[in-house]
């Protein structure tokens, strides 16, 4: 056996380090971990030893659905804890979720509980899935648990794409409509244009706009591009504050048809979320802050918070829930039918089944709704710049007729 000097972090941040005799490297550094130290540096006769970093990479929802369900079917089927993280980690090809495993099933077989080993990975198991883990634990149905887990990761994942096809598609036609319109502006119109300077012609008002357009991009374009990138990231920072993020999330609720739908989508994840969670025995006070911050959305986010505080101090979720005045009346009324009857994950499960097939109507009435839009921008973008460049030609056309 060797001694390794090393130096490391409690969970509380505080720096300790020490020596430790053991038979290797990997078995001093899983030692050092089963004490919930953060292992910084480790030496063995003087020499610097790499520590491998755990998995850092964020874990897909759909990677992690996967998991959970095998997770949960080895788990029904009498399996060890140990020798189901060990198979799991073996058979996973995605390396960093593969060390987040491994170093699971070390912690839990090192006398840890699972959701203490999980809680230490945040990246990969959020707090709503610790909390279910360590209430699976406590009342001797992790299967169950885990299997509840993988179904609601699976209806996030939907409700997620539903979120990306709302919000991409139109940004993405709008985007390359730009993009064409741009290009006819700085390759197309300068052709155009030193044709009728050639020819003298004189020019009608749209194609003396149309030109204009085209000279201010051309002698413009070195500005307009970083312009606008710096603008986007200027955005994307003023988001990441704590008042940008709810000034944005704000416009985004009053939108026309996109706001309605966005609206869908955080009651719909609000009440599964929730029925998720109390159906595995959370708390309600913990079950609330963790929807709130699985919302999606500060404004909601921050109704669910105030909604917490009063039930903290002692009111129903149904009454301050209406005065947040961003759910809609008929899940007030239904969740304080759920709450009088005891039934409440009851009742927030059919309020999510409905909220999600109002999801996918509203998502499909977009679609079918935003293409004949976009065509017809398109066209009239295209074609009046099509008409614009050949007014001038239907005149000399005429003339020399």
């Amino acid at each position: 056996m060797a001694q390794f000097i090393w130096k490391g972090k409690t969970r509380q941040g505080v720096a300790t380090g020490g020596v430790l005799t053991a038979d290797s490297k990997d078995l001093a550094i899983s030692d050092l971990r089963r004490r919930q130290i953060e292992v910084t540096s480790v030496k063995e006769k003087g020499k610097e030893l790499a520590v491998p970093k755990l998995g850092s990479g964020k874990v897909s929802a759909k990677r992690l659905a996967i998991f959970t369900r095998q997770f949960s079917v080895m788990i029904d089927a009498g399996l060890p804890l140990v020798q189901c993280l060990e198979i799991l980690g073996t058979q996973q090809d995605y390396k960093p979720f593969q060390k987040i495993i491994v170093a699971v099933r070390q912690d839990v077989e090192g006398g840890q509980s699972l959701a203490e080993a999980l809680r230490k990975h945040p990246k990969a198991f959020d707090d709503l899935f610790v909390n279910m883990v360590a209430a699976g634990e406590a009342g001797g149905i992790l299967d169950t648990i885990l299997r509840r887990l993988s179904t609601y990761i699976e209806k996030a994942v939907k409700l997620t794409g539903q979120v990306k096809t709302a919000m991409i598609y139109p940004v993405s036609v709008i985007g390359v409509a730009t993009i064409v319109v741009a290009i006819i502006l700085w390759k197309v119109i300068p052709t155009f244009a030193a044709l009728f300077a050639a020819l003298g012609a004189q020019l009608p008002l749209p194609t003396r706009m149309v030109i204009a357009a085209s000279n201010f991009l051309a002698n413009y374009i070195v500005f307009i591009v970083p312009l606008v990138m710096i603008g986007l990231y200027a955005l994307r920072r003023y988001y990441a504050t704590y008042k940008g993020r709810r000034v944005c999330d704000a416009i985004i609720l009053k939108l026309p048809v996109l706001g309605d739908i966005m609206k869908k989508i955080a009651v719909a994840r609000f009440c599964q979320t929730l029925a998720t969670l109390t159906s595995s025995g959370v708390p309600i006070l913990d079950g609330l802050e963790i929807t709130a911050k699985t919302a999606g959305n500060a404004i909601i986010e921050d109704s669910i918070m105030s909604v917490r505080k009063s039930v903290e101090a002692g009111r129903t979720i149904s009454e301050p829930l209406a005065e947040t005045k961003v759910f809609p009346p008929m899940v007030v009324q239904m969740i304080g039918v759920g709450e009088q009857t005891g039934a409440l994950d009851a009742m927030l499960n059919k309020i999510a089944e409905f909220y999600e097939e109002e999801v996918d109507n509203a998502v499909n009435g977009l679609m079918k709704l935003m293409e004949p839009i976009m065509i017809a921008i398109l066209g009239v973008v295209i074609g009046t710049i099509v008409v614009a460049m050949y007014m001038p030609m239907f005149d000399l056309l005429s003339k020399i007729g």
